[in-house]
This record gives structure tokens, sequence and C-alpha cells, in this order.
């Protein structure tokens, strides 16, 4: 008897990878290959879109977006305190020169306070061209700005920390685990955990997508 056929897994990893590709273009090469298994990547220029387009982001964003990878541009909101107008602007940079159709914000707060800038900023995103926005809070949130996003970041730090801690979970939370060994399993649907250590962690890619050096 034939087996029936089996439904694929969802797409389950959100890659932050903060390296140039003209750097390192054998990573980018294999974050584009394992499309079929990422939520989104995060593209992060200059702490930001930059300037000025980068070329070679230009290329490896196509590349991502002709594989049916969400590119989701990066901007930080510094907990709040950067103003509205240059975290749109950034937004825009990022969906005008790399195609980026989401935003990933970073140092989003937790408590309720900031809740009306955070909706504004969402709205904004929105009306920047951001089908699916991620909120970095690194921390769980208070629970207004689940309404805000497609997806929360509740966890970012180490796997030291992590895997002594029982974090709610549901499908629209992301754990972001670094210094994690090999058969780290985070327990969010959609999930990071990278060997990176330091103040750069970022700059390595998940276990299951080092290319073969």
């Amino acid at each position: 008897m034939t087996p029936p056929p089996t439904t694929p897994p969802s797409p389950s990893l959100l890659v932050p990878f903060y390296e140039h590709p003209a750097d390192r273009p054998e990573d980018w090469a294999a974050v584009v290959a394992a499309a079929a298994a990422l939520y989104g990547v995060v593209l992060n220029p200059a702490s930001g879109a930059g300037q000025a387009p980068d070329p070679a982001f230009t290329e490896v964003a196509a590349r991502l977006r002709d594989a049916g990878v969400r590119v989701l541009g990066y901007a930080d909101t510094d907990y709040g305190r950067r103003p509205h107008a240059e975290v749109v602007a950034d937004l825009v940079r990022h969906r005008d020169w790399y195609g980026a159709d989401g935003a990933f914000l970073d140092q989003v707060p937790t408590e309720p306070g900031a809740l009306p800038h955070y909706r504004r900023l969402a709205v904004a995103a929105r009306a920047a061209g951001a089908r699916t926005l991620v909120l970095n809070h690194g921390a769980h949130p208070a629970p207004g700005y689940e309404d805000l996003a497609d997806l929360l970041v509740t966890f970012e730090g180490p796997w030291d920390s992590y895997r002594g801690l029982d974090l709610p979970v549901a499908d629209h939370y992301c754990h972001l685990v670094y210094a994690a060994p090999a058969d780290a399993r985070p327990t969010t649907p959609v999930h990071c955990a990278v060997p990176g250590t330091g103040a750069h962690p970022w700059g390595t890619l998940p276990h299951t997508l080092e290319p073969a050096r």
C-alpha cells in the first residue's frame, strides 16, 4: 500500500543574518537555498536600510524574493525613543531599494505605555507595504502588542538562559537564541538558534543552514 502523502512542515526559521553578501557569499547562498524552511529573512544593510542602496543587498534580496522568501526590512526603534518619522523612512527605503515586503522592528519595549507609539508605527509600516510585521521585544510583552503584529519575538538571549525558562508558546511568538549548541530546539514554531556569541551573535547562521566548508 502506498503511504499517504505527508504535509510538509510549515516554514519555521526567522533568520536575522547581519553580514554583508560580498563578505559571506556562501552563507547567503545557503540561506537562499533553504527557502522552503524559512519564515523570513531580516535584511539589515547598515543598522537599517542605510543612506544609499547597496547593490550586494539589492541582489541578494531579489534572490530571496524569487525563492518565495519574506524579506523583512530591519529598523531600530530604540525602545520608543527613535522618532516615528525616522523609523518609517527606514522602512520606505527598505521597500524602495530592496523590495522588502515586511518589517522587523527591533528594540521594542514590553510595557503597555508605549502602545500608542507602536500602534502608529504598525499602521505606517502596513502603509509602507509591510505585509508581515515582526516586533522584537526580546521578552514577553503586554498583551496589547499582539494586536499590532504578525509575529512577536518574546525571547532573545543566550541558550544557557533560555533552556531554564518555561516561556509561553504560541504560533505568533518567536524565540531568538544565540550561543546555542547544534541540538538546541527552541519551543516556538517560528524561531532561530545560532552558535554565535558576544556582541554580534547574528553574524552566524543556524546550524542547519551552515554551508559545508
